[in-house]
Parts: structure tokens; C-alpha cells; sequence
């Protein structure tokens, strides 16, 4: 707890104190920490003079903004309709096979977490995933099979795919 109350405190730092701030804070504590936990959100409201109900309220909107624990990596898979024509179905497929969970779900070893997500912006790409920051696109299934045993081998993904 002390170490999220320092990275509160070092954002607050550099973004601000003050309702502005309150977006980017939340964003660089769901890239450290991988989500917004309950403690973290009131801290950061009392670090931002905030009720907690206006920083909660924010956290849960965005869809970028984990508020429950997720793996170490997630991994999100577009789910519009131009990735659904691609092929989407068939990569996530590949995904909950080789992982062995479904979406909404975390690995047991708490490793990966798979969502879907509304667009990623890269429709001309489809389909596309995203694997915590890192970007895979044109995926099929032995592409993402291929991605995530880099992951798996503790390689960080692979980078011919990688935006």
C-alpha cells in the first residue's frame, strides 16, 4: 500500500492536484499497478481533494481503466464488426484455447486476462488486439498463437505483428 501511495503521490506531482489531473493520474496508476483497486481510488481522491464517489464515478466509465485485478497481462480483442469479418471470432477462439479461459476471465496463475473491447482504431489492420500497451494487428490464429507464446516463454510477444 505504501508503494501505491507513493506513486499517487509522485503523479500527483507531476500531473497536478487538482481535477484535471485526476484522467492521467488514474491512467498512470492502472499502468503500474495494472488496476484502480478500492484504496487506490480514495487515495487519489484525497490526494486530488476529490469525493470518491467523482473519482470512482470516472474509473468505472472509461473502459481502459481496470478497476478489478487482471493478470499481468491483459489482453483486449477488438470486437467491432470489421474485426468480426476478419476473423475475430477465430483468433479469440485460438486465444481461450491456448490459455484456457473465456473472456472475462483471469489464467490461474494470474498471468492473463482476456477482455473484448469496443474499437481499437485499427480497422484497416482487423483484426486487432491489444496485450497491456503493445498492439497486434492482421492476426489470424496462428499469428496470436505465435504471440502469445512469446508471452508465455517470457519473451514479451512477437514483434513482427507489433505496432
Amino acid at each position: 500500500m505504501v508503494a501505491v501511495l507513493e506513486l499517487i503521490d509522485n503523479l500527483a506531482g507531476q500531473y497536478g492536484r487538482d481535477r484535471s489531473s485526476l484522467l492521467p493520474i488514474l491512467q498512470g496508476v492502472v499502468k503500474q499497478e495494472n488496476y484502480l483497486s478500492e484504496y487506490a481510488m480514495i487515495e487519489i481522491a484525497r490526494a486530488l481533494n476529490l469525493p470518491a464517489a467523482e473519482v470512482y464515478g470516472t474509473a468505472t466509465f472509461y473502459s481502459f481503466l481496470e478497476y478489478k485485478k487482471m493478470g499481468k497481462y491483459l489482453i483486449r480483442i477488438c470486437k467491432t464488426i470489421t474485426c468480426s469479418m476478419k476473423g475475430k471470432n477465430q483468433v479469440l477462439m485460438a486465444i481461450e484455447d491456448m490459455l484456457k479461459i473465456k473472456v472475462g476471465e483471469t489464467t490461474p496463475d494470474g498471468m492473463f486476462s482476456l477482455l473484448q473491447t469496443n474499437c481499437l482504431g485499427f480497422c484497416h489492420m482487423a483484426p486487432a488486439m491489444l496485450i497491456n500497451f503493445d498492439v497486434y494487428t492482421d492476426l489470424t490464429p496462428e499469428k496470436v498463437r505465435e504471440i502469445l507464446s512469446g508471452y508465455l516463454n517470457k519473451k514479451g510477444g512477437a514483434d513482427d505483428t507489433r505496432i
